[in-house]
This record gives structure tokens, C-alpha cells and sequence, in this order.
């Protein structure tokens, strides 16, 4: 399969007992110079009402989106109506945007969990690593439904199934 921007990876078990066991990435940028990418089904173990800055904000899920730059906030959103200058991923799925605007909606309730995922750190490869990474198998590229599998509900049973059905 064809890694491109809005492709969805899976980890393999040969990243057991490492950040990426039973990941699922978004590729949010692929080119000449290497990919990033986010976890989306990592749960960060606060909310974003528990950050001191959004203290009177909704209490929204944060998710671990990777090992670079843990100390940045970043966004993925399916609401380019509420979310001004966010980058076309895929489908529907934007990469950031004016975060006042997403705040804002976020406060005002027009945006909820199923609408956004806020993402500490993200994931990076160098030129080649990632076709190497998953020409060695730690990586599998599948083909699902980006949107539904980005927004799910079922975040600790998703990678379980994905895996299944791919390797099986």
C-alpha cells in the first residue's frame, strides 16, 4: 500500500513494550523529507479542563499523540465550519487551525469529543525511516474509514480489532 498524507498505521507486536504498542497513527504529513504522524487512540492521563489554562473549559479528552514535543497542544478536528485555517488531511479530517476559534467552540459546545481529538506531542520520521520501519514490519498501513476510525468511541478495543482483521 501507498503511504501518503491520511493514511492510517497500525503498530505490530514487534513494538510491544515500547510508546507505540497497539498504536494507531494518522500520517498528518508524508513528503521527500520524512512523516509526521499522531497516536489517536492514547489516552493522556489528564483532561483538558484539568490544564490550569482551560480550567472552565468542557472536560474533553487529551490524547498522547507522540514522543515530540510533548510540551504542545495540537488539534485534528472535523469542523473546518467552527475551525478557521486548519490543513486538509483527509476525508474530512483537518490538522489545526485558529485555536481561539477552537476554544471557543469548544467552550460554546459546538464542538465535542466526537468533533476533535487534542493531541500531546506528535510522531516524526526522517527521510526513508518510516518505509523502513515498515518494510521490517513494526508497521502496518491499513485501509479504513479515516474519519470513523480517528473519532471512535472505542479507543482500548479499536487497535485489537484493526489487527485482527488486517493480519488475519
Amino acid at each position: 500500500m501507498h503511504i501518503s498524507t491520511g493514511t492510517i498505521l497500525i503498530s505490530t507486536p514487534l513494538l510491544n513494550n515500547s510508546i507505540f504498542e497497539k498504536t494507531i497513527i494518522l500520517i498528518s504529513e508524508y513528503n521527500e523529507l520524512g512523516a509526521t504522524g499522531f497516536i489517536m487512540n492514547k489516552l493522556f492521563p489528564r483532561r483538558l479542563n484539568d490544564l490550569l489554562e482551560f480550567k472552565d473549559s468542557p472536560s474533553l479528552h487529551l490524547y498522547a499523540g507522540g514522543p515530540v514535543e510533548i510540551e504542545k497542544l495540537y488539534f485534528v478536528h472535523q469542523r473546518p465550519d467552527l475551525i478557521e485555517e486548519g490543513i486538509f488531511v483527509c476525508d474530512s479530517i483537518y490538522l489545526g487551525g485558529d485555536f481561539n476559534q477552537a476554544v471557543k467552540s469548544i467552550n460554546n459546545k459546538k464542538i465535542l469529543d466526537s468533533d476533535i481529538r487534542l493531541l500531546i506531542g506528535y510522531c516524526g520520521w526522517d527521510n526513508s525511516q518510516l518505509d523502513a520501519e515498515i518494510a521490517e514490519g513494526s508497521w502496518l498501513p491499513i485501509e479504513v474509514d479515516v474519519t470513523e476510525t480517528i473519532f471512535s468511541k472505542n479507543n482500548r478495543l479499536l487497535w485489537n480489532e484493526l489487527y485482527a482483521r488486517w493480519t488475519n
